[in-house]
């Protein structure tokens, strides 16, 4: 983890080291999947797209795990949700490994979605919560590293350990981020923003009521997002396995480079997001990705596809660096531990078919992957940048104290 700026103290150290890894750790389960479809399928004797209903019902039972987990936190705190959340993920991803058929699998998938919706939020929250407000930008791009991190430790897991133990073994070493755990119950200490302010304001449904209009944009955000960030992920170790015929060290020594390229993207454009805004670092990433593409998804070596994909992932992961410190701000006192992460899985919720649909996409086309990634790709990185231009910011805001009205635009909207 990188160096935090001056001025921090031991307690607000750990408590950015225990989220970033909750988030590293909960990812890293997640994508142990998107190495292993071709295996399952082959396993179950049916198709990859088959598979990939796993995928969709993790994403589609996220909102659920972050109303639970983010109510819980708003009313219990966000620390010992926290300690359940990372327990209740790894123990369903460590059954993941003995699942008999294809029809268990999918359902301790979704299971899994449950507990892995919650995580975020409540991680966010109670960093973003703990640190000084200068430190935010930085803390967003480290947070959100995060979710490349856990895809860097699947990959170099699927590179150097798949040929020994399997797809389930795979799973089986997911039980693997229950540890942290104890290092969260030894070292990190209840927000204190939510001391002073717990369950102010109700639940999530009252929020979203009383601030109808930020949430209505923040969903819709977030599901473009969603798309940004899945689309050019999920499918990309099987379009390099089954258009380039690419082998699992092969395959996995590139997934390791462009989440490598993604770390550095996420911690660059939330530190940037600090100088220059928001909304400006969001619509950068986004605009800089679109001539990227055809590097990305229509290279011929390996050479220039780990290029293209480490190129992308680093504007990819740049955009979304920003987005949880940018949804704290934005979010109504009372409700932050269930109102950022709410608004992200319900995105999630929306987008959840997108491997489906983009494998759905490549067989069509004579399982031309490469178009099925660039059509998402282009799409959502326009609709990202538009959507983000003309949407509000409130960056630096107090927390604890101010909130952010519905009716009335949050600070700095006009900053451009």
């Amino acid at each position: 983890m990188p160096d935090p700026p001056s001025g921090w103290s031991s307690t607000q150290r750990k408590v950015v080291l225990a989220c970033y890894l909750g988030w590293t750790l909960d990812a890293f389960d997640f994508f142990l999947l998107v190495f292993v479809l071709k295996d399952i399928a082959a396993e179950f004797h049916t198709e990859i797209g088959d598979v990939t209903i796993a995928i969709l019902l993790t994403l589609a039972m996220r909102p659920l795990g972050a109303f639970l987990f983010g109510r819980a936190a708003d009313r219990y705190g966000r620390r010992p949700t926290l300690m359940v959340n990372v327990v209740l993920y790894s123990l369903l991803e460590f059954a993941s490994g003995f699942a008999p058929s294809l029809s268990v699998l999918i359902v301790l998938r979704a299971l899994y979605g449950i507990a892995m919706g919650g995580e975020w939020g409540v991680g966010a929250s109670l960093a973003m919560e703990t640190i000084p407000s200068r430190s935010r930008g930085f803390v967003s791009g480290l947070l959100q590293a995060g979710y490349p991190s856990g895809y860097l430790i699947a990959s170099v897991v699927y590179a150097t350990l798949f040929p020994l133990i399997g797809w389930r073994g795979m799973f089986m070493i997911g039980v693997l981020p229950a540890l942290l755990v104890l290092y969260i119950r030894r070292a990190v200490p209840e927000s204190p923003s939510w001391q002073r302010t717990a369950s102010s304001e109700g639940g999530t449904l009252s929020v979203l009521r009383s601030h109808w209009k930020l949430g209505l944009y923040a969903v819709l955000l977030m599901t473009a997002f969603n798309f940004y960030s899945h689309g050019t992920q999920d499918l990309y170790p099987t379009f390099l396995q089954v258009q380039h015929h690419l082998s699992p060290t092969v395959v996995g020594t590139i997934a390791v480079i462009y989440n490598v390229g993604a770390i550095l993207g996420g911690i660059f454009f939330g530190m940037l997001s600090q100088r220059i805004g928001r909304r400006r670092a969001i619509v950068l990433a986004a605009v800089i990705s679109l001539p990227i593409v055809p590097l990305w998804a229509f290279s011929t070596t390996p050479i220039f596809l780990a290029i293209g994909a480490f190129l992308i992932q680093f504007m990819v992961q740049g955009a979304w660096g920003v987005i949880p410190v940018h949804l704290n701000e934005l979010s109504p006192e009372g409700a932050r531990g269930t109102f950022p992460g709410f608004v992200y899985q319900l995105g999630n919720l929306l987008a959840s078919g997108n491997a489906t649909m983009q494998a759905a996409i490549a067989v069509h086309y004579g399982n031309d992957y490469a178009f099925a990634l660039m059509l998402v790709a282009v799409t959502v990185a326009i609709i990202i940048a538009a959507m983000t231009w003309f949407g509000v910011e409130a960056k630096d805001v107090t927390f604890g104290r101010g909130r952010l009205r519905a009716a009335a635009p949050p600070p700095e909207k006009c900053a451009a």
